[in-house]
């Protein structure tokens, strides 16, 4: 099974000089391919230290030039925040410098104080997302990006240099509205489970998504990808400690970026799920929703560990797994022995695992063949 990294560049409550706390991450990055990953990912945050990861692109562009092998992927490109060209022309120009290891994970962005940082109105985020999936994926299939829809509109132009390869088969969308399903599923977009929802719910959605592909194309889906944030201790002991100090302090810091406890959202066109999120969290309380979110990532012993990733693997039938090691708030060195402990113990029993085929995609050219 394809089992790659995460790194989310977290400098929780400023514990780090940010130049140390990105140096960190960096130098688990580089330590990626020859630990064995398949795969680095990274989502795009801005304005917070939830995530220092502005410009995807750019550093998985800085990563291809010191790696041979591993897969480049986006753990989400949030498509509304910037301009639909440039997110093409990114992505086309990773691939040329990458010789065809990107893989484009793409969203519609979830944190209000990003979209207010970039002037735009959260309500419109699922139109847009829309729009721009449609003219972005267009365009990396034919070299010209185009579109004329209600939000977006954009002349015809060439893009250069022209695609290296095909995404179709290595592009994959998170959170998945029913607006935007049937765009997703008749381009060919595979589906990208980060663990933030019930895994009941998660089942619920991939079973419509799937009719709905086979509905649309005659063919199977490509199987998800799932993202969980994991910690393993080679003790019972230190597993529990991964448990109530790191992944509980990333599930707080989650609803404070998030704001999961706005029951504004409510008001705001295309999150009515999140609303319903924070009226559970005001019954319920946010210490109760902070462990849900926890428990809903990885930890435990090795054994433990492995056993749970491959649970959720075969619930959804996943083509593949992304393990963040770093995040709520871990010092350098104790991220430094999760990823060691990670790649050690839990990797190479993962990815031989077999799931049909690297990232369980059966459907288009492969990663690095030329257009």
């Amino acid at each position: 099974m394809h089992t790659g990294v995460t790194l989310v560049f977290q400098n929780l409550d400023r514990a780090l000089p940010d130049a140390a706390a990105f140096a960190a991450e960096k130098e688990l990055a580089l330590r990626a391919e020859p630990a064995g990953f398949d795969s680095v990912w990274t989502p795009e945050h801005h304005f917070t230290s939830y995530g220092m990861t502005p410009d995807v692109p750019q550093f998985l562009s800085w990563l291809a030039g010191r790696t041979e092998r591993i897969n480049l992927g986006t753990m989400v490109q949030v498509l509304p925040w910037q301009d639909p060209v440039r997110t093409a022309e990114n992505f086309i120009l990773l691939d040329h410098l990458s010789e065809g290891r990107s893989i484009l994970g793409v969203g519609r962005g979830l944190g209000r104080v990003e979209f207010d940082g970039f002037r735009l109105d959260m309500g419109q985020s699922r139109r847009l997302f829309t729009e721009y999936s449609e003219a972005i994926l267009t365009g990396l299939e034919s070299g010209v990006i185009s579109h004329d829809g209600e939000l977006y509109k954009q002349p015809a132009m060439d893009l250069r240099p022209s695609p290296y390869a095909t995404f179709r088969g290595r592009t994959f969308a998170s959170a998945v509205s029913p607006a935007s399903m049937d765009l997703m599923a008749s381009m060919g977009v595979g589906l990208m489970v980060i663990a933030q929802k019930p895994w009941p719910k998660a089942e619920e959605e991939m079973r419509a998504y799937r009719q709905r592909y086979l509905e649309l194309n005659g063919a199977e889906a490509p199987k998800p990808i799932i993202c969980v944030f994991t910690g393993v201790g080679e003790t019972e002991a230190e597993a529990r400690q991964m448990r109530e100090v790191y992944l509980r302090r990333y599930a707080e810091s989650t609803v404070e970026h998030y704001e999961f406890d706005n029951i504004g959202f409510a008001e705001i066109e295309g999150y009515e799920y999140y609303a319903g999120m924070a009226r559970n969290i005001a019954k319920h309380g946010l210490d109760g929703f902070c462990d849900f979110l926890a428990d809903l990532q990885v930890w435990g012993t090795p054994d433990q560990v492995v056993e749970r990733v491959l649970e959720y693997t075969e619930r959804l039938d996943a083509g593949g797994v992304l393990l963040a090691p770093s995040f709520g708030g871990m010092s350098p060195e104790v991220a430094a022995r999760n990823f060691d402990l990670i790649a050690r113990d839990v990797l190479p029993r993962l990815q031989a695992h077999d799931v049909g085929g690297d990232l369980g995609v059966r459907h288009g050219a492969p990663i690095g063949a030329h257009a």
